[in-house]
């Protein structure tokens, strides 16, 4: 038998047996319980921050290794904020970031973005930023964006 693939959002550090895994899982007669706490283990820096988990099993040798994905951009600059949600409207603004803590979540999501260097990165998040009626250091990320392009700004 081939390697089965179950993907799931879970919540960081709080995965349990409980639908939508443990029904998923159990038919394939693997251990939910270690499986619940390796996810668990991998995913408690997210606390508070749904996050992709893909468990690939071995059906027949019963084993089983755990694969956790980047939670989405906005996902971290919402905890950052400590806000629930982005602008409803074009020009609202829900809160402001400082560049450190752009810098932060461009490392965090350091694999899953594009871009070979860290201006790119900083500034996928600073675009982020932007449709979500997020400012950066007080102005608006799009002129972040320029100057980090025309190098008066370093990251």
């Amino acid at each position: 038998m081939a390697e089965i693939t179950i993907g799931s959002l879970v919540e960081g550090g709080k995965a349990s047996g409980g639908p939508p895994l443990g029904p998923a899982l159990g038919p394939l007669g693997v251990n939910i319980n270690a499986i619940v706490t390796e996810i668990n283990e991998k995913t408690k820096a997210f606390d508070g921050i749904r996050v992709p988990v893909k468990v690939i099993v071995d059906a027949e040798k019963k084993t089983f290794r755990i694969e956790v994905g980047s939670p989405p951009t906005s996902a971290l600059i919402l905890k950052e904020l400590s806000v629930k949600t982005g602008a409803k409207a074009k020009g609202e603004v829900v809160g402001n970031l400082t560049l450190q803590q752009v810098v932060k979540i461009a490392k965090a999501k350091e694999t899953a973005l594009y871009g070979g260097s860290a201006n790119d990165r900083v500034t996928q998040v600073l675009g982020t930023c932007k449709s979500m009626g997020v400012t950066c250091d007080g102005e608006d990320p799009r002129a972040v964006i320029g100057k980090i392009k025309d190098g008066s700004l370093k990251v």
